[in-house]
């Protein structure tokens, strides 16, 4: 159901500085009629009065500007659909990687500084977010709800060691596959583009999955590494327990090798491998790079209607009747100028 409000067109300080003066000036019309007529010092008609009257007060009102407020669950989006699959293996948890500054921090936050910079870097476009370890999970289906994606970023959290089994990168393949293709059958003629966030580890015994059968749903692609060559030590992560603390905790995983701390490092001809099979492109993020201005050149440029389940309120200005109603009463003022103007000649 629509509602009525005020919405003054200059701002409450403004408009309704003006609309006051001019309701005062309504006041000081009729008052100073009462105090003429009383002395019969003018000839100043009860109907002049009463249209002078009418068109401050309509002029008062307009200056609040009367709307009607409207929800809506429709909205314009642009018809550029973003995958986001992030890697939350143990490996993420290495506090070796930077975004964007020298600070370092652990792999898992620079992948949510990643998010936060694609979703910023799309405005307005529809985006699916997987997490993907032992296997690939769809955590966000598409949607055009920025801050859920970017909520979740928030919360994203490595595997605990008890059930990590190891990186294996083809993990996200299957529901990748599913997840585009979906969007592929119901948007046909959107531009589909896919961030792989990963360190690019690959520790698995088994040999990876191309991701070539992606290139088929699939626009643009790009792979992001995450951490450095140099890389770090992996902290055992406890149920319940954040990279950060578990960085803090010195309890790392052994190499069953060696028996010391297991060394984990970004794999970059991992990264670049899966770029090529997707025909995307390879973005380390460092020290003196972000994903900030990584938008890809096939986004699209149309755009479609989409109704979302969260409402949204419009506000609409309703001057018009007011406008018709002050044009009647300045011509009838005028008119009557005018004849008071030839009786005095």
């Amino acid at each position: 159901m629509n509602g009525f409000t005020f919405s003054p067109a200059l701002g409450w300080p403004v408009g309704g500085a003006l609309a006051a003066i001019a309701l005062v000036l309504a006041v000081v019309e009729i008052v100073l009629f009462v105090r003429r007529r009383r002395k019969a010092s003018s000839d100043e008609t009860i109907g002049a009065t009463i249209r002078r009257t009418l068109m401050l007060v309509i002029a008062a009102i307009m200056l609040l500007t009367p709307s009607v407020v409207t929800p809506t669950t429709s909205r314009a989006i642009n018809a550029t659909d973003v995958i986001v699959a992030v890697d939350t293996t143990g490996s993420m948890a290495v506090e070796d990687a930077t975004y964007g500054s020298t600070e370092a921090i652990t792999r898992i936050d620079a992948a949510r500084k990643a998010v936060h910079d694609i979703t910023s870097a799309y405005p307005n476009a529809s985006f699916a977010a997987l997490r993907f370890g032992a296997s690939g999970t769809l955590d966000v289906p598409l949607t055009p709800d920025t801050p859920a994606i970017n909520n979740w970023a928030d919360t994203l959290a490595v595997e605990a060691t008890s059930v990590s089994a190891g990186s294996s990168l083809d993990a996200p393949i299957d529901q990748l596959l599913l997840t585009a293709k979906s969007i592929r059958e119901a948007h046909p003629d959107d531009a589909i583009v896919l961030y792989l966030i990963t360190d690019g580890e690959q520790t698995s015994n088994v040999t990876r999955r191309t991701f070539s059968s992606l290139r088929q749903y699939l626009n643009d692609g790009f792979t992001v590494g995450v951490g450095s060559t140099d890389g770090g030590k992996i902290p055992v992560i406890a149920d319940g327990v954040s990279a950060t603390d578990a960085n803090a905790a010195d309890q790392w995983v052994t190499d069953p090798d060696t028996g010391e701390a297991g060394i984990s490092k970004m794999d970059e001809q991992n990264l670049k491998d899966i770029a090529d099979e997707i025909s995307g492109t390879y973005v380390p993020v460092n020290a003196s790079s972000a994903l900030a201005d990584q938008v890809s050149a096939k986004a699209s440029k149309q755009w479609r209607t989409a109704v979302t389940t969260k409402k949204r309120t419009r506000t609409t200005a309703v001057v018009w009747p007011l406008a018709i109603a002050l044009s009647v009463l300045l011509a009838w003022e005028f008119g009557a100028w005018i004849a008071t103007s030839r009786r005095l000649l």
